[in-house]
């Protein structure tokens, strides 16, 4: 028994795959393009970061000479830490902004 090709229903097909792909790549190239700055809880680190999580800058505030190598480690630590929430917080916001919110698979 031979089987009829509904053509509307592959080109809508066809387009939406094409949408998702787009909107794919338009997520991706925000996600390294977006960055967010974070502070140190004592203010005296700053960190860059993307919303893909790579760190594209460093900076200290003040100089280190007055410090102590394990209060400066602990600083460090957690802006770093901060800095990962903050890309992860820069992805969910941009896959919101970009692909809206989720429908069930039976929704048109």
């Amino acid at each position: 028994m031979a089987r009829e090709i509904d053509e509307a229903w592959i080109s809508e097909a066809i387009d939406r795959h094409r949408r998702v792909e787009q909107l794919r790549a338009d997520y991706e190239r925000a996600v390294e393009s977006h960055t967010v700055s974070v502070h140190s809880p004592d203010g005296s680190i700053e960190a860059t970061v993307t919303a893909a999580g790579r760190i594209t800058d460093m900076r200290v505030h003040g100089g280190l000479h007055h410090r102590e190598s394990s209060e400066f480690t602990r600083e460090l630590q957690a802006v770093v830490s901060t800095a990962a929430d903050a890309a992860r917080w820069a992805r969910d916001k941009l896959r919101g902004e970009i692909f809206g919110q989720p429908r069930s698979l039976g929704e048109d």
